[in-house]
């Protein structure tokens, strides 16, 4: 079923999506703190794992910004030494690739102002406004003219054949005739949400109310392709 071919205006990576025209990397839900403030042993080091990721990431695209589409952080009460060295370290790596570095708060940021003193936005636009990255915890407050909102809070992954996989969602006019791109969680600590079967209700962001329309994608690391699914009204029963 997936090798359909969708034309979109992005390049979508391992938990994140590179914009060309604003030479912009995006990625969503970085939750640092979450391992450290779980009650369990974590399976990896969510901030070393997350830093080497995105380092990777910064030598394939090069970007002149990196936005992080809310949930920085996974902190409630307060925020950890640790936690804020993390912070550090990831603005410190986009610094030295010589990109700027916007958050837009998500709904697990509240502590946000203690442990980044960068600039953040609740909607940043990216592409000279055709792109708008926030959270989608919320409904997005921008009112002039928009081709795409990019999101996360949903922490989409598919199961395709008894695996689950993280997956990106894109509904082209599915917002108020808008397009809307949903990013995977970066942190590979979330376990994911499968959408298989959910419906626009089951989904925590108001910006995804017909999920039927929305192509599920997933990354073929091996090949280093994506690969599209038709509409989750079309092909949910399938998978």
């Amino acid at each position: 079923m997936p090798g359909i071919e969708v034309d979109v205006p992005f390049a979508p990576l391992e938990r994140a999506v590179y914009v060309p025209d604003a030479q912009a990397l995006v990625c969503a839900d970085v939750h640092l703190g979450k391992a450290r403030g779980s009650n369990v042993d974590a399976p990896l080091d969510d901030a070393g794992d997350a830093l080497s990721r995105l380092e990777s990431l910064l030598d394939r695209t090069a970007p002149e910004t990196v936005v992080v589409a809310g949930d920085l952080l996974d902190s409630f009460s307060r925020i950890p030494l640790e936690v804020k060295r993390d912070v550090d370290a990831v603005t410190d790596l986009v610094a030295d690739a010589g990109a700027s570095f916007v958050v837009t708060p998500g709904n697990h940021d509240t502590l946000l102002s203690s442990a980044y003193d960068g600039e953040t936005a609740r909607e940043y636009r990216l592409d000279d406004g055709e792109t708008v990255v926030c959270h989608g915890h919320e409904r997005p407050e921008t009112e002039t003219h928009v081709e795409r909102y990019v999101i996360g809070h949903d922490h989409p992954a598919l199961s395709v054949e008894g695996r689950k996989v993280p997956c990106f969602l894109y509904g082209p006019n599915a917002y108020e005739g808008v397009d809307v791109l949903v990013l995977p969680a970066f942190t590979r600590l979330a376990r994911g949400t499968t959408v298989n079967a959910m419906y626009g209700r089951d989904f925590q962001s108001p910006l995804v109310s017909d999920a039927d329309r929305f192509h599920p994608a997933i990354r073929d690391d091996s090949s280093d392709r994506t690969l599209w699914f038709p509409p989750l009204g079309k092909c949910r029963r399938l998978l």
